[in-house]
């Protein structure tokens, strides 16, 4: 602030004086050489405390850890050692939910906890964007969008392969379910998703990597779970190959369930799937997330009102496609030709679009998977079946052609 040093105090005093009355405050204070909001704070001053309130204030801080009583302090490390991976801030949102009233602050939290060998300092990582998700979803709200992956297998006591399957809500970072399974084949996890989809209904987005069970090397990336999820009207979202960060808070959450739930491992599968399912309880109803401004998913989080279909429905088309049923074998018939599209798509109904040239665009729902063209189906002949020409601009970046 640039008052004359000399004469600071008398200066202030004259300002004060004149703001009171000056018909145009910011020139009064252009003329004073100092900004329009210290201006309004040593008037604001003055008012209230009359010329006291126009000396300097001690730059000493209000409180203290040092300060703190004993039981306070106590109950910090209390809440520390309960919860020994969580930082200060969740600890101080945890204190301030448990106790109420005036809390210490983050840094009195933070000093405590240091002094009492409870915290280590981390090392700060560089984050960097390298790609960017299909379809860039947002969740606004709970049941948009579902992020599904795996956890990184290990080995239990016994020896036994563990191979976690995690689901969360994306917007609510609510964890639908953790369960413990012995490799990654399908069936066991469409049991589980039809438990999920039976007790929370089913999302509109499923957010998968490209591996299996979720994705292939078929057309479109189409496995049989990701085809499942497809007849359900649920929309598919790969991210990029080799780019888990683009399911960044996903993967931050396998980091935590790890360093709580792994060191060590449980003595068996059963016994690690009831550490882990208490695990979860925490993350949901206690855990506080910096995201959702402290509060609990398990606040936040509601099922979704789109039920478990009686029946499974088959994908609608518009009327100036033709449609084909696939064999068991995941081949159609169209003009004089067998044409193989895929086995994920056994026994489902799959639409064809004219196009350019005499072609014909295969569509699975509303997700391209090929290009048909009768043309060939002479130099087809020779084999059992002919094959679709690949579509390059891949499907998981596209957005439905028609409505949905």
């Amino acid at each position: 602030m640039p008052w004359k040093e000399t004469h600071k105090m008398d200066q202030r005093m004259e300002f004060a004086l004149k703001a009171l009355v000056h018909p145009n405050f910011r020139e009064l204070c252009r003329e004073y050489g100092i900004s329009a909001k210290t201006g309004y704070k040593w008037r604001e001053r003055f008012v209230q405390h009359g010329l006291a309130g126009l000396n300097d204030l001690s730059r000493r801080p209000h409180g203290h850890a040092a300060e703190l009583g004993e039981a306070v302090v106590c109950e910090m490390v209390r809440l520390k050692q309960a919860h020994p991976h969580w930082g200060p801030r969740k600890i101080q949102a945890l204190y301030q939910r448990k106790h109420g009233g005036e809390v210490p602050s983050e840094s009195s939290f933070k000093r405590v906890l240091e002094r009492a060998g409870l915290t280590e300092p981390r090392r700060v990582r560089r984050v960097t964007e390298t790609g960017r998700l299909g379809q860039g979803r947002k969740a606004a709200a709970p049941n948009e969008v579902w992020s599904v992956d795996f956890k990184g297998w290990w080995r239990d006591r016994e020896g036994l392969r563990v191979e976690p399957l995690t689901v969360r809500d994306l917007h609510s970072r609510y964890l639908l379910s953790i369960r413990l399974l012995l490799d990654q084949s399908w069936e066991p996890v469409r049991r589980i998703f039809l438990r999920l989809f039976g007790r929370y209904g089913y999302p509109r987005v499923i957010r998968v990597d490209n591996g299996g069970p979720f994705g292939s090397t078929g057309p479109a990336g189409l496995s049989r779970l990701s085809t499942w999820w497809t007849v359900l009207g649920i929309s598919v979202e790969f991210i990029a190959p080799g780019h888990p960060e683009q399911n960044g808070g996903h993967e931050q959450m396998h980091r935590v369930m790890k360093a709580e739930t792994t060191r060590p491992p449980s003595h068996n599968r059963r016994a690690q799937q009831r550490r882990t399912d208490r695990w979860v309880r925490v993350y949901n109803q206690v855990r506080p997330h910096e995201a959702l401004g402290q509060q609990v998913p398990g606040s936040l989080y509601r099922p979704s009102l789109r039920s478990y279909p009686n029946y499974l429905p088959h994908p609608q088309y518009p009327a100036h496609f033709e449609t084909r049923r696939a064999y068991p074998n995941g081949v159609i018939s169209f003009g004089s030709t067998q044409w193989y599209v895929s086995a994920c798509l056994a026994d489902q109904l799959v639409g064809l679009e004219p196009s350019e040239g005499g072609s014909w665009r295969v569509h699975f729902g509303w997700v391209p998977i090929g290009l048909l063209d009768p043309r060939r189906a002479i130099e087809h002949r020779a084999r059992n079946f002919g094959r679709l020409v690949p579509i390059h601009d891949s499907p998981r970046r596209r957005r439905p052609p028609y409505g949905r």
